[in-house]
Formats: C-alpha cells, structure tokens, sequence
C-alpha cells in the first residue's frame, strides 16, 4: 500500500486560486500513474486530472477544468500538485490524489491506492 496524504485544501473565494499537493514518505512514484479526483456532496467521485510520472504526460477531464487546472509533479521531492486556477462554487468538493501501476487512466477503480482527500470550499 502506498501511504498517500493530500494537503493544502481549504476555503477561497470564486476567482482565486489554490494548489493542492499530495506524498507519500518514503515511497517514490517511479512506474507509476498518478491521478487528481474530486467528490462532491450526493455525487460521484470523478477524474479532474492525471500524469504519467516517468515522462510528464497530462491528461485533463473535459472543459469544467481544462484550462483552469494544472497537474505537474517533482521527481526530486516526490511530490504530486494540482494547481488550480479561477476556482467557481462548483469547483468543491473533496479532492482525492490516487496511484497506480502503469499508464493513466480515467476512471477510479483503476486505481490501487487513494489518499484521505482534502477539502476545497469555493465560495461565491
């Protein structure tokens, strides 16, 4: 199991900007994929953002974040961020940093080790 911990939630106003991060001590990500998702209140838990830790590669959902959100990772550190720009009401919800072996993928169950989520309130 890989020990992921999210941080740097919390509450910001519609229009600011917050980036999240997400370790695991001890542990590097080589080989692996790593993911950004969401959950809101009453709804499922969905992709937002994922990238392949060898080389870079990013993957976005669709336009609600395309644009406005920015995953990157530091190989020295070990370290996974998700910056996120022009934050909207919409935007909260509960964040989720997942792992897992080999290439990204979208969906949840495909990946193997989750951290306890952090929160992001937008408020209007």
């Amino acid at each position: 199991q890989v020990p992921l911990v999210e941080s740097g939630g919390g509450l910001v106003q519609a229009g600011g900007s917050l980036r999240l991060s997400c370790g695991a001590s001890g542990h590097t990500f080589s080989g692996f994929a790593m993911g950004w998702f969401r959950q809101a209140p009453g709804k499922e838990r969905e992709f937002v953002a994922a990238i392949r830790w060898s080389d870079g590669s990013t993957y976005y959902a669709d336009s609600s974040v395309k644009g406005r959100f920015t995953i990157s990772r530091d190989t020295a550190t070990n370290t996974l961020y998700l910056q996120m720009n022009s934050l909207k009401p919409e935007d909260t919800a509960v964040y989720y940093c997942a792992a897992r072996f080999g290439n990204p993928a979208y969906g949840p169950n495909a990946y193997d080790h989750w951290g306890q989520g952090t929160q992001l309130t937008v408020s209007s």
